[in-house]
């Protein structure tokens, strides 16, 4: 069990990690209002996992229970649904150039996040997770196959819905406190392109491992 829980851990820390519209609307609003509106919008992306996890166990963990197909079928969503964030990790990180000489400062101009939209930063991170159809996905197609063999099908999701929601609110909420007073390093295209090829490749790893395992 506890090999499984830190495969499950690194599988899920690794998507934690991957830039996406979360990382964008905490940047948004930290960048705009500051440090503790951005640490709102962490706290509103959290509950929209966790509803997302009340949902997905409620529904999803009997048919897993009953069939071996439904099994198999998941596992290989969840393994395609992770090579290709793989690769579009990949891809994003090919496309990512250092600002032409002479043209520094208006590439970093471009590059800056535009103004936070307004209203509760709780509800724009809740909002902005209830309606995200990707996570329904990786709740539904990746999360069975990663579930502890020796808990009951609820208790293992349950266990890594909670994990998953730690892991984003402390990830987003070291990012909010880093941005705060390291944001011109972060903007810096070798870093961004650096970070996009790492969790490219493990990406990928990762899909192939899932696709591969056996229930």
């Amino acid at each position: 069990m506890l090999i499984q829980f830190l495969t499950a851990a690194g599988v899920l820390a690794v998507l934690t990690i991957v830039p996406g519209p979360d990382m964008a609307v905490v940047t948004r609003r930290a960048v705009s209002a500051g440090w503790r509106d951005g640490l709102r919008t962490v706290g509103g992306i959290t509950g929209g996992l966790l509803v997302w996890g009340v949902l997905t166990v409620m529904g999803l963990a009997a048919v897993l229970a009953a069939s071996a197909v439904a099994y198999t079928v998941v596992k290989l969503a969840g393994a395609a649904y992770l090579v290709f964030l793989g690769v579009q990790a990949l891809a994003r990180g090919r496309r990512v150039r250092p600002p032409a000489r002479g043209r520094g400062v208006q590439a970093q101009t471009a590059d800056t996040p535009p103004a936070a939209p307004p209203g509760s930063p709780w509800r724009t991170g809740l909002v902005s997770n209830v309606f995200n159809p990707k996570i329904a996905v990786f709740y539904t197609g990746l999360l069975p196959t990663l579930a502890p063999s020796e808990l009951s099908p609820h208790a293992g999701m349950a266990l890594l819905v909670l994990l998953h929601a730690v892991l984003t609110a402390v990830w987003l909420g070291g990012y909010v406190l880093l941005l705060a007073k390291a944001r011109a390093f972060f903007q810096r295209p070798s870093v961004r392109r650096a970070m996009d090829r790492i969790t490219g490749v493990v990406l990928i790893g990762f899909g192939v491992k899932v696709a591969t395992t056996q229930p």
